[in-house]
């Protein structure tokens, strides 16, 4: 049975919306904030030639750099200010989650609260620049060594110079998108480093369309194909939402408790427990450890192929860790598993549910609370996060694989799939909050109201 509140937002109508004046001025925040990354990803680094640049990427074209690429909109291809994106922000986030869940110095800080947080968010703001600094300058190394051998470069003026204006011009680009996203999330509607991804991802869409569009028109992929790509699209749009939405629910149940009509009765709840807990953080979270050395070796290979042996290791690297390669798959399937474990477990916490439970009364009906009610919940919790597990990497890895196999100039994969549908649900329900929030304000004003005149 449906409870209030969802029959409350069942009976949610546009005319609320334009009556919400609050949610106005969020989405227009956020849709100016998308239109300022859009705008920043067509500023290109200075002193770079657009004309070698547009070779240098379509002679890595297919490889693990348009996954980067569609994941910072285009902006790598063009090699803008925002090239890297917020991929060193997510890799340096990983980092100090994982120092805080080895360290006791972290996680003691973890501890403190809202003071804590502040410390550790300086901390991954603190790596991030590291990170960015250590990517910007191996992509000016492979710029200036790009084209050597067919007589151009893609850096006009090559030099220490370019090195340091590209590397703090990166820096640049990827701080103010960090600082662009905690804005979106604290003045707008949604998690802001998401729908900057996401935002990044839905603009090359219509550019990957029109390719595979082409490629019909051309004879190269025939119609039927197309129509099994948009069938199997359908399909797991309609998959992931299901799955997005599925949860276990544990039953909860308080003692009787004395009402104001002196009736004992008894109070019952669920703890509800999302199969995918982890949401699009794994994926997010495998694709930029992967991309971090990647994309130091695709470019450094540029520079150094042919000269050393170090060269031929770095090419032999990029060949084995190409996108759609089994290597690439098998490595990007267990960052998935993992991540997805640890995240839960970061997310969610048996021992400090139990005792809260504990602490309020409630309990779980046939287990003792406490110990018990602790093992019960990571019992239930190690199982279906088995099965989300399996799910994210069934998304991320069967659409991407069966892609590669078949030569489709489809780069809209299962993980990019995965994040815009997932942000978007996220959004809207975060909308839909905001909206049920002003009804029940009006409810309220409504009721003072006829208090007042009574």
């Amino acid at each position: 049975m449906a409870s209030r509140a969802d029959q409350l937002a069942s009976n949610l109508s546009l005319a609320k919306f334009s009556q919400a004046t609050d949610l106005k001025k969020r989405l227009w925040f956020t849709l100016g904030a998308l239109i300022v990354f859009r705008f920043l990803s067509f500023v290109p680094l200075p002193g770079v030639d657009p004309t070698a640049l547009s070779q240098l990427y379509s002679q890595t074209n297919g490889g693990i750099l348009d996954i980067f690429n569609t994941f910072s909109g285009g902006s790598l291809s063009r090699m803008s200010l925002i090239a890297l994106g917020v991929m060193p922000y997510i890799t340096a986030s990983i980092v100090v989650q994982l120092a805080a869940s080895l360290s006791p110095q972290l996680a003691a800080i973890k501890k403190e609260g809202e003071s804590g947080r502040k410390k550790l968010n300086q901390y991954t703001r603190y790596g991030t620049v590291g990170l960015t600094a250590v990517q910007g300058y191996f992509i000016a190394v492979g710029l200036e060594g790009f084209g050597a051998q067919q007589g151009m470069q893609a850096v006009i003026e090559p030099g220490l110079l370019f090195r340091l204006t590209a590397v703090i011009s990166l820096i640049g680009g990827t701080m103010f998108l960090m600082w662009l996203g905690e804005q979106i999330t604290s003045r707008g509607i949604g998690n802001g480093t998401s729908l900057i991804i996401m935002a990044g991802i839905v603009a090359q869409l219509p550019v990957t369309l029109a390719n595979l569009l082409k490629s019909g028109s051309t004879g190269a992929i025939s119609g039927l194909l197309i129509a099994v790509v948009a069938v199997g699209l359908l399909g797991l749009i309609a998959f992931i939402c299901f799955m997005e939405r599925a949860q276990r629910r544990v039953l909860i149940q308080y003692p009787k408790r004395q009402t104001r009509q002196g009736i004992m009765q008894a109070d019952r709840s669920h703890l509800p427990l999302k199969v995918n807990t982890a949401g699009v953080i794994p994926p997010i979270f495998a694709s930029s450890l992967l991309l971090l050395p990647l994309t130091i070796s695709q470019f450094a290979g540029q520079t150094v192929a042919g000269e050393s042996r170090l060269g031929d290791f770095v090419l032999t690297l990029n060949q084995y860790l190409s996108h759609g390669s089994p290597v690439y798959m098998a490595l990007y399937g267990l960052g998935i598993v993992f991540f997805c474990f640890f995240y839960t477990a970061v997310v969610f916490n048996p021992e400090e549910t139990a005792d809260n439970l504990k602490r309020n009364g409630g309990f779980i009906p046939g287990i003792r609370p406490g110990k018990n009610t602790e093992n019960y919940l990571d019992y239930v919790l190690t199982r279906i996060t088995v099965i989300g597990a399996a799910y994210l990497a069934f998304i991320c890895l069967v659409p991407e694989f069966a892609i590669a196999r078949a030569g489709i100039p489809f780069y809209l994969g299962g993980t990019s799939l995965l994040i815009v549908v997932n942000v978007t649900v996220d959004t809207v329900t975060q909308i839909q909050s905001h909206l049920l929030a002003h009804q029940y304000g009006d409810l309220i004003k409504k009721a003072k109201l006829k208090g007042r005149l009574r």
